[in-house]
């Protein structure tokens, strides 16, 4: 039950995300369906964690608050014994959320990319922005600086004709305008007010050519215009899944480490060229000097100042120079090929921390069931009220630490192993700590216990006052 309610509001949240690319497109409502359970699917490693700590901490908060766990202790069964089922249960729900995540998921992720791709692709006159041309109609650029949201009104409309590839040819310009599909969606009507369209006769070539072009041009003026745009293949057509099968979204384990492989090598090959070739073009320019013997006798050594003192002046400036260009080429190599090796690590991390991802799934949800099952004993309180509210907060700091860790991890700030695992090692010691409370019948969350120890520090208080006062 818990899963179910936790995959809602995480679907609700993608449909959030993606409201503007979903909403006017005129999808069919299998696509629609086929999309949701795409996502549903890309939810389940953020989903089950959650749940299982949601639904460990509500199972042992309602057997706490009807007084059944108290009736199992009293019955001489140790809390550990109560919890043996469940973790049996939990070690199904880690192996099957392992499963899912090496083997669903990156068939789910592949169809989900693809398909999300193909619907943003959908219908572009709804995905006009506000101050931005828009390029999606092949062959037109069009801008808008305001739209009405009640009477869908453009205001300040412009729109370059691409279509003879000639450069901006044909500009029309407009105070205001509409904007809508035919009924068989294959053309969109553009329909302006009060503006002008400017035209520049193309030459042919031989005027071109000669260099004496007049450029001839005309200029429309209007008080409404109609535009018919033909939209000839913007119908949701399904794209090749071979476009997206390399990402590593789409991989499982043994694809991931051999992609790893793969890209540690072509590292490895790209830093060796690029210092075979500092070497031998930059740095040594002597042809002997890397076939020189290195542990040979040196019995003499060559002064290059006295050398470049020695020759004219002229000839001393050209050294310099040489030199100077030497460095300046030896530093741009350096840099672009650093920044090369850097995106290319980049790449590899996100493939380590993919595999990571995977064994880091169902270990999240062993460490939540040892905090929520614990925290249930001591708490006492099932349903959906304090449960959820503990739930949420300590889900919230493992996110948290998650994303910092993976963040570091991509940007090679930390080791990926580090990254991936912090999370989970953080919260282990947690969950080990609400184990040992609840075993021994820790009171640390009960509500009471404070507050009968606040009474007492209040009356030690008042009866130190009152002594103080008397003498």
């Amino acid at each position: 039950m818990t899963f179910f309610i936790v995959m809602f509001i995480l679907l609700m949240q993608f449909l959030w995300k993606y409201i503007d690319d979903l909403v006017g497109k005129g999808l069919e409502l299998d696509v629609i369906i086929e999309l949701l359970v795409y996502a549903s699917a890309g939810l389940v490693p953020m989903a089950l964690p959650l749940s299982t700590l949601l639904a460990s901490l509500m199972t042992l908060g309602n057997l706490g608050e009807n007084n059944e766990l108290l009736a199992m202790k009293s019955a001489g069964i140790s809390l550990p014994r109560i919890m043996l089922p469940l973790i049996v249960v939990t070690i199904l729900i880690s192996a099957g959320g392992f499963f899912f995540s090496n083997n669903v998921l990156p068939y789910t992720n592949l169809k989900m990319s693809t398909l999300l791709w193909d619907v943003k692709q959908q219908r572009p006159d709804l995905s006009i922005k506000v101050g931005v041309f828009n390029n999606d109609i092949e062959g037109y650029s069009i801008k808008i600086s305001n739209r009405d949201p009640q009477t869908n009104l453009m205001e300040n409309v412009i729109i370059y004709d691409h279509r003879s590839k000639e450069g901006n040819l044909v500009v029309t310009v407009a105070d205001s305008g509409y904007m809508h599909l035919t009924k068989d969606e294959k053309f969109m009507v553009v329909t302006l007010y009060t503006g002008y369209s400017y035209e520049e006769m193309l030459e042919n070539r031989a005027d071109r050519r000669a260099g004496s072009r007049k450029f001839p041009s005309r200029r429309n003026k209007f008080d409404e215009q109609v535009i018919l745009i033909e939209l000839e293949g913007f119908g949701l057509e399904r794209s090749n899944e071979d476009l997206f099968k390399s990402s590593f979204h789409a991989l499982n384990l043994q694809q991931l480490g051999r992609t790893q492989d793969s890209l540690a090598n072509e590292i490895d090959n790209r830093l060796k060229v690029a210092k075979d070739a500092l070497v031998k073009h930059t740095i040594f320019q002597n042809p002997f000097s890397l076939t020189r013997d290195s542990a040979a006798l040196v019995t003499y050594r060559l002064n290059a100042d006295s050398i470049l003192t020695s020759l004219p002046e002229k000839q001393q400036h050209g050294i310099v120079e040489r030199a100077l260009s030497s460095a300046r080429a030896a530093k741009n190599s350096v840099s672009s090929t650093a920044m090369e090796l850097d995106s290319r690590s980049k790449h590899m991390v996100r493939h380590t921390i993919e595999w990571h991802r995977k064994f880091a799934l169902p270990f999240a949800c062993f460490v939540f069931f040892f905090i929520g099952a614990p925290l249930g004993a001591i708490i006492r309180k099932g349903g959906l009220g304090m449960p959820v509210v503990v739930s949420v907060l300590f889900f919230v700091v493992y996110y948290v630490i998650s994303l910092t860790g993976e963040k570091f991890a991509r940007e090679l700030l930390w080791d990926p192993n580090v990254g991936m695992w912090l999370s989970s090692f953080i919260l282990l010691p947690l969950g080990a700590f609400l184990s040992y409370k609840a075993t021994a019948d820790s009171v640390i969350m009960n509500s009471d216990f404070y507050i009968q120890a606040f009474k007492k520090l209040s009356a030690f208080y008042g009866k130190v006052k009152s002594s103080l006062k008397r003498k």
